[in-house]
């Protein structure tokens, strides 16, 4: 698996964070597209198989292919940009600043949720064979998603937000905890099997991922969903991003950076980074 000591990877992630403040605004776009496109893909897969198969540990199991595909051709999420672009600043790398750093969540974000819609209207054509008949049972499953994970926690109120934040916490924590665990091997079956099992955690559990719902919510409406966009964003895109922002900075990025690359004795006990190492971060 070629492991690299924790000292080594949270230097990567420092670096990382800088490449993607520092990245065009082309390339930050397709990137972020791309990724958003993909990780839609693969939340229809796994819906697809938990109802085609009654089984949501199995749907859970094959999610996790989505996110190594979008990794391993060097995508964005936005969950992972909230993680590694702060470690810049905190490091105060040479042309990283707020601005740089609000100007790629802001195109992430927009190319996430590009790429997630384009998806989620295909599979609404699938789903609807055009929109000629009724959804089958997966467009049903996911239309149902989206009004209980909108509409139900409205209805819970501050208990209901409170559950929705805590859950895109949560989720955010083991997907960065995903990003930086790819970044302990230089080996791609390393990176896949240290990716996949904290994606997995997090779907299974049903925690809050702002790019899944980007497909999931959008589809849900084109699929005759009783909800609204403003139901979407007003209870849960908004308080997911939030909540996908502060699980992946404070219990992963600010947790890592600290206690292994706060000092500069920490720095230098590990060395050089090896060239091998140097692999795009999602």
């Amino acid at each position: 698996m070629s492991y690299l000591a924790p000292q080594e990877f949270v230097t990567k992630m420092v670096d990382a964070g800088e490449a993607k403040i520092m990245m065009s605004t082309k390339d930050t776009l397709i990137r972020a597209y791309m990724a958003g496109a993909i990780l839609a893909l693969a939340a229809a897969f796994a819906v697809t198989v938990t109802v085609n198969t009654g089984n949501p540990l199995i749907g859970a199991l094959l999610f996790p292919v989505g996110f190594c595909m979008l990794y391993l051709l060097g995508f964005d999420l936005l969950t992972g940009v909230f993680t590694l672009c702060p470690l810049a600043l905190l490091d105060r790398r040479p042309g990283c600043d707020v601005k740089g750093l609000l100007r790629n969540w802001g195109l992430v974000f927009c190319g996430n949720f590009a790429g997630a819609l384009t998806v989620a209207l295909f599979m609404a054509i699938i789903f609807t064979t055009g929109f000629t008949h009724a959804p089958d049972a997966v467009g049903q499953k996911i239309g149902h998603i989206g009004e209980g994970r909108t509409l139900g926690y409205a209805a819970a109120g501050f208990g209901g937000m409170l559950t929705l934040f805590i859950r895109a916490v949560m989720c955010n924590w083991m997907v960065s905890t995903g990003v930086v665990a790819a970044m302990m091997s230089t080996s791609v079956s390393g990176k896949v099997i240290a990716m996949w099992m904290p994606i997995l955690v997090f779907f299974y559990l049903g925690f809050e991922h702002s790019i899944v719902n980007m497909f999931l919510f959008p589809s849900g409406i084109f699929l005759g969903g009783q909800f609204t966009w403003t139901d979407y964003f007003l209870y849960n895109e908004i308080p997911t991003v939030i909540g996908n922002l502060v699980g992946g900075l404070t219990f992963v990025g600010a947790t890592l950076y600290s206690t292994h690359y706060g000092s500069k004795k920490a720095r230098a006990a590990a060395g050089p980074v090896s060239p091998l190492s140097a692999q795009p971060a999602e």
